[in-house]
């Protein structure tokens, strides 16, 4: 018996509602390539990569998947794989070059194709507007510390909605703000490569403004699909029980989670001991009117999640994955690890329970105000070979996802921990190996092998077991 028939599979398929979504995720930057074909502007990731040193290994995203011109290929995959949706990023630059005025016809034909042969596959289209790919002339202008950032992202948000809103079935308008700010304004680790540290809050509001202004752009457009909002969440736990540990976990707690879902859940930003509120100077005076615009009715709301964090008080080390980070050290606290779980490639511990902690402290702090949830993103990285010639046993992904499943749906069954929680499905992190980000090609995520030199795709052994799951569901 293989993992493909096995009892743990059935049972798992088993305890799935029969319209509950098995999906995949992938974004625009890390697979598509093809960055200046057709009319496509440049992305401040694009400038980004271009910096020395600022990608492991002086990897190049000028390829990556090389998807612009295999989406046929990989959407045939997808078909093979049996998913019930696709979440797909749409790239800013690729259909408005500037970040403001004209748009570019070819980028808008490419997602006009893409979104028709997801249909014809009976795939269901997910689109992500903004997967962190800001284009370079609004980056110059400021990004996202600057506030027209969020009008100029509701009008492509409106243009994106009358062209693909009556065949979108869901809408995500950002995807994980607090690792744009963290990483990109606050660390300097990812695009644009700030390290502002605190100074980089106003960039959150500004996102969150964008957020709400193109919810209301896309139900002006009247797209039919569902829309919502995704960004990273962790359970945060202090590494003792001393008071600075259980403060700066706290601390993190709210620039992690709460700062991004109180504001859109509850219309208001969460309150901060009093000890730490001049570190939120540079947030400014918050207008009501704005927290209205952030507050909007919302369809769902996804979770993407890849482990729990746990903070001590004090500084820590400067390492992370792919990079370093000057910034990171001059923090007043620091992550530290959890050493009874196993880690993925990228050294994340592998914690599926917390998963279910994270689904019930979400309804604890939002009750009714919480809408629906997607997992829209789980998923793991670990040392596969760069060439292969068949399909790679890739226990240990087939491990996290079965036991990540298994936690969702037990936490939101009767009796579980978060039944009052309604999961509406899961999206598995990645499709593809891709461009990782910072971590260029070194981290392999994907159900598809791919090799980068020559683009060829080989299905992992998780790639059938998925496929395995979808049908006994179906079954």
């Amino acid at each position: 018996m293989t993992v493909q028939n096995s009892a743990a599979l059935q049972s798992l398929a088993g305890r799935m509602d029969p319209d509950f979504t098995l999906g995949v995720a992938a974004a625009a930057f890390q697979i598509e390539g093809s960055l200046k074909a057709d009319g496509r502007g440049p992305s401040g990731w694009d400038a980004f990569a271009e910096k020395p040193g600022s990608i492991l290994d002086g990897h190049s995203p000028a390829v990556a998947c090389d998807h612009y011109n295999r989406s046929g290929e990989d959407v045939a995959l997808m078909r093979e794989l049996g998913v019930d949706s696709y979440r797909f990023s749409i790239s800013w630059p690729r259909i408005q070059p500037d970040g403001r005025g004209a748009f570019n016809s070819q980028g808008l034909d490419f997602y006009d194709r893409l979104i028709d042969q997801l249909l014809d596959a009976g795939i269901s289209p997910m689109a992500t507007l903004y997967h962190w790919d800001t284009p370079l002339p609004l980056e110059h202008s400021g990004g996202w510390m600057n506030r027209s950032t969020a009008e100029r992202f509701a009008e492509y948000s409106s243009a994106a909605g009358e062209r693909f809103g009556d065949r979108v079935a869901q809408w995500v308008t950002l995807n994980e703000p607090v690792s744009v700010t963290l990483n990109g304004y606050a660390l300097g680790v990812h695009a644009p490569g700030h390290d502002l540290l605190f100074n980089a809050l106003p960039s959150i509001h500004h996102q969150l403004l964008g957020h709400g202004l193109a919810v209301q752009a896309l139900r002006a457009a009247g797209v039919s699909g569902g829309v919502g909002v995704t960004n990273l969440h962790s359970p945060v736990r202090p590494a003792t029980g001393k008071p600075g540990d259980r403060m700066v976990a706290r601390i993190f707690d709210t620039l992690m989670n709460r700062v991004y879902a109180d504001p859109v859940l509850l219309g208001r930003y969460p309150k901060l001991p009093l000890v730490v509120r001049p570190w939120f100077r540079s947030m400014g005076k918050i207008s009501d009117a704005d927290l209205r615009t952030i507050h909007q009715p919302l369809d769902f709301y996804g979770l993407n999640y890849y482990y729990p964090v746990k903070v001590a008080m004090g500084r820590g080390t400067v390492s992370v994955p792919a990079n370093n980070s000057a910034a990171l050290a001059r923090l007043p606290f620091h992550e530290v690890g959890y050493p009874e779980y196993e880690t993925t490639g990228f050294g994340w511990p592998v914690a599926p329970e917390h998963l279910g902690i994270l689904l019930r402290e979400m309804k604890d702090r939002y009750g009714d105000a919480l809408p629906p949830l997607y997992i829209t993103e789980s998923g793991a990285s670990f040392p596969e070979p760069e060439h292969v010639s068949g399909p790679i046993a890739d226990t240990k992904r087939i491990e996290y996802l079965a036991n990540h499943l298994s936690h969702a749906i037990a936490a939101t069954s009767p009796g579980g921990i978060a039944e009052d929680v309604k999961l509406l499905g899961y999206y598995v992190w990645t499709l593809l190996d891709n461009f990782e980000w910072a971590a260029g090609y070194s981290q392999r995520f994907g159900l598809i092998h791919v090799d980068f030199d020559t683009l060829e795709r080989t299905p992992k052994e998780s790639f059938y077991w998925f496929q395995a799951l979808s049908r006994a569901r179906r079954a």
